[in-house]
């Protein structure tokens, strides 16, 4: 593998000796996350602002090494916005709204993520996870300077853990030797081959996939526009059964080749193979530097449960799905942010322990929802029989025709939120609203009060009335829900909440997602769905 500038790029957390390593003192913790990643950073910056106290070991002083994900999806970008670093991810990624699909040399059509105007954030950019790890980084140094409770521990590998029942015993490594510590609540975000996972012998279950595929970040100056193209059986010599071509920041731009099972993986990795592989894509006189290479195979799997007892698993330790479709760091970090809300009431004692069950519940639903997408992905991508690539091929061929036969062309599902239909913490849905914003649902974004809807949360329950009348604060047992007033919306905002109805109150979580809706106020039946997405019953 060639790393390029990541190998030494962004140390942010350096290694600094804790004065628990001298005293020998085994401290508690509140909240320990193992791993530094996008998932980890997201659910640590999250807690700190809520005000819950929260460290963060990593085995490595900075962001690792190549650029992994690429692909932010507009959630993604909502829940970093909230978080306070969504601009420096709109600012240095690059936008993207089109993705065309090839069949050999011929386009077979192209889609547009994002027909309708009134979001805040475009459907998708592209970015490099190390920025990604950089920009949340950042945050929580701002977070720190203003007195959030929240430490990151560089060098500090995590060698063994201990499940004690009600708190965790953790034994940590670093330059100067092992020292203990303990917590109240581990949450173990340290990918697909989890340590932790491993250490408290937990199974990974799952499908991989029979095909390889050869990353090559290049850099190079290209006229090709900001758009995700993919070919089935490439025209170009070498590329394989499939190749993908995407824009990243700083001339950076992502291929990838499908090479099939049975590969000599050392030999695929020689910088001359893989040139003449790039050299037929983008033509002998292309002039560009090799950045990053690697090889991966598909693998779609995840742990029975995602809670056990005092430990959470989130991220790639939890889950793992192939790339294509963008659905790892993405649900990832949705994993982050319906877990935070939740572990912050808990800590806070203001919901019972049973909470964090919902967590599992919610999250492996999603992770069920990207495996199963990942999978029929991959086995469009990869066809196992005659049959079968028939089939595959007369769809493509009938998608540069016929509008019916696109929606069967599977280069990867794109990322989207998740919706918790029918789940446990859902409440009322009495309203005969849009389906877009059913009980279960995210938040869609619209314009509002010269900015965005999701701009008006602030991360606690809120109240959304629309032509109604709420009170401007509700506190149920110490548990506060703020109020969004809003009298003759914006088109899309109605079209999105109102539907055909005159009016309509909803009840937000936390992470944005709906818990239950009305057409009017009632207090009662407000203070019930509060109570029953918190546990609280």
């Amino acid at each position: 593998m060639m790393a390029g500038r990541y190998q030494t790029a962004f140390k942010l957390y350096p290694y600094k000796k804790v004065a628990a390593q001298a005293s020998g003192k085994i401290v508690r913790h509140p909240v320990v996350i193992v791993g530094g990643g996008p998932v980890g950073m997201t659910l640590a910056l999250d807690l700190c602002q809520r005000g819950t106290p929260v460290l963060v070991l990593d085995d490595h002083d900075g962001v690792g090494l190549g650029s992994r994900a690429i692909c932010f999806a507009r959630r993604t970008l909502e829940i970093a916005d909230r978080l306070g670093f969504g601009a420096a991810l709109l600012d240095k990624g690059v936008r993207w709204e089109v993705g065309k699909v090839f069949y050999g040399a011929d386009k077979v059509f192209e889609f547009n993520l994002s027909p309708e105007a009134g979001f805040k954030a475009p459907a998708f950019i592209n970015l490099q996870q190390p920025y990604f790890e950089k920009f949340a980084v950042e945050q929580i140094r701002k977070e720190q300077a203003e007195g959030a409770p929240i430490e990151i521990r560089g060098c500090n590998e995590v060698v063994s853990v201990e499940d004690r029942g009600d708190y965790v015993r953790l034994c940590v490594d670093t330059p100067d030797g092992e020292y203990e510590l303990e917590a109240d609540w581990l949450i173990a975000c340290d990918g697909a081959r989890s340590p932790v996972r491993e250490m408290l012998g937990l199974s990974f279950d799952g499908r991989v996939f029979e095909d390889n595929f050869l990353i090559a970040d290049v850099m190079m100056k290209a006229d090709f526009p900001p758009e995700r193209w993919f070919w089935f059986e490439p025209a170009f010599e070498g590329a394989g059964q499939s190749a993908l071509l995407h824009k990243q920041p700083d001339d950076i731009w992502r291929i990838d080749f499908q090479l099939g099972w049975d590969i000599d993986r050392k030999a695929e990795l020689e910088p001359a193979k893989i040139r003449a592989r790039v050299d037929a894509m983008l033509g002998p006189d292309a002039q560009y530097d090799l950045e990053w290479t690697s090889i991966y195979t598909f693998q779609c799997r995840r742990m029975e449960k995602f809670r056990h007892g005092s430990v959470l698993f989130a991220g790639d330790s939890a889950h793992q799905v192939s790339p294509f479709g963008a659905r790892g760091a993405n649900s990832g970090v949705q994993d982050a942010e319906n877990l935070a809300w939740k572990l912050d009431l808990v800590v806070k004692g203001l919901a019972p322990q049973s909470l964090l069950d919902s967590y599992g519940e919610e999250r492996e639903h999603g992770a069920d929802e990207n495996i199963l997408n990942s999978t029929r992905a991959t086995d469009f991508l990869t066809p196992k029989s005659d049959m079968s690539k028939i089939f595959r091929n007369a769809v493509l061929e009938l998608a540069g025709k016929y509008a019916f036969a696109r929606t069967m062309v599977n280069s990867g599902r794109l990322s989207v939120p998740c919706v918790y239909d029918g789940l446990s913490l859902n409440g009322d849905d009495e309203l005969e609203g849009p389906h877009i914003s059913r009980v279960g649902a995210s938040c869609p974004d619209a314009p509002y009060d010269g900015a965005f809807l999701l701009d008006a949360f602030n991360g606690d329950f809120t109240l959304l009335a629309i032509n109604a009348e709420v009170p401007e604060l509700v506190e149920v047992d110490g548990i506060c829900v703020n109020s969004i007033r809003i009298e003759k919306p914006d088109d899309a905002l109605a079209v999105r909440y109102l539907g055909s109805q005159k009016s309509a109150v909803y009840l937000i979580r936390p992470d944005q997602h709906i818990c239950a809706r009305w057409p009017v106020y009632n207090e009662a039946k407000v203070r019930a769905a509060l109570n029953h997405a918190c546990g609280r019953e």
